[in-house]
């Protein structure tokens, strides 16, 4: 039984969905003229109160679209220092859009307001204009954390009194809306632009949304096109997001409750130095000094559990939608083991 806690991004179309993607109605989406493309773009984009939403093949082209729509080159986006803009798109901030990253130091990849007001370029020519704020929710590197939804809030207001666009990168959004309890449209009255994820941890196969209004998003679609993104017969892919949605988020809560139990063994073990607080799917945690990063992942693939290192001694798990209940007890018997 291989057992592979990589990442999110590791799940297959169940039979269901499959099924459901082969019914899809599809067109040119080039010419807007793919039902399912359309329907998946008015669904999310109703979901968190926006006019306009755009399917993209993935959230690194979303993400990129955005910072190209709110920014011009020179300009500077406020951004947390483990933030994916930053760390995991291939320096795309400063290829595409000609931008670099003001980076904060917050707690677990969440910064506050005044961390942001204290970061705004001053106006003089010599400085490089702020343009943007980037928050990502939830947190990657910081172990799936869940923002404080007041703190999101006190940065809007920081953001409209010093004119600067805000982007919320939302690759694992579902996974907080379903942890704080919280909707997509308190989200979307207060982000600029959102972009969410669909082959995460709803199981999707490929596939994210870039959301907002038509004034900011009047030009995403020729960006998709730059970045060489644009699809024909997308909505046999369109269709796994629309089932996803309608299917997939409720049951995140499962993945969460797993991720816990995890973290619950893991911290019995002599070998683990930490493990960061788990809310959602995301299990971060640091060995000491007896055994390496090398060695643990290899202990663990020896039995076919895979899971990956971030260095510096801390190494990631994720829970998703393809680990089962048979998995997760294996898994658990494993680690008491070690």
């Amino acid at each position: 039984m291989r057992i592979d806690l990589r990442s999110d991004t590791v799940t297959k179309p169940t039979k269901s969905m499959l099924e459901f993607m082969m019914q899809a109605q599809v067109g040119d989406d080039v010419f807007r003229e793919d039902a399912t493309v359309n329907l998946l773009e008015e669904k999310i984009a109703k979901m968190f109160g926006k006019s306009s939403a755009l399917f993209f093949p993935s959230g690194t082209m979303a993400n990129q679209t955005a910072l190209k729509l709110h920014t011009n080159p020179g300009d500077q986006v406020i951004c947390d220092k483990y933030a994916h803009i930053y760390n995991y798109e291939s320096g795309g901030a400063s290829f595409n859009s000609g931008i670099s990253c003001k980076l904060l130091d917050g707690n677990r990849g969440m910064f506050t307001a005044n961390q942001v007001k204290e970061a705004i370029n001053p106006e003089a020519y010599y400085y490089s204009k702020t343009s943007l704020v980037e928050v990502e929710n939830t947190t990657n590197k910081g172990g799936g954390a869940c923002w404080d939804f007041d703190e999101i809030k006190k940065i809007r207001t920081v953001c409209d009194n010093n004119d600067l666009g805000f982007h919320l990168d939302g690759a694992r959004l579902w996974n907080a809306l379903v942890y704080k309890n919280e909707r997509a449209l308190q989200y979307g009255e207060v982000f600029d632009t959102i972009s969410v994820c669909l082959s995460k941890g709803l199981g999707c196969p490929i596939g994210s949304v870039l959301v907002g209004d038509d004034a900011i998003m009047k030009e995403a679609i020729r960006i998709r096109k730059i970045f060489g993104g644009n699809m024909r017969q997308a909505g046999y892919l369109a269709a796994a997001g629309i089932y996803a949605l309608d299917n997939n988020i409720d049951r995140l809560k499962n993945d969460h409750d797993k991720a816990k139990e995890i973290g619950v063994e893991l911290t019995k073990l002599s070998i683990i130095k930490a493990v960061e607080p788990i809310e959602t799917n995301i299990v971060i945690f640091e060995l000491n000094s007896s055994i390496s990063d090398k060695e643990f992942t290899n202990k663990l693939a020896q039995k076919d559990i895979h899971i990956i290192s971030m260095g510096g001694g801390k190494l990631r798990m994720v829970t998703h939608l393809d680990y089962t209940d048979a998995m997760h007890n294996k898994f658990l018997e494993t680690l008491k083991t070690l």
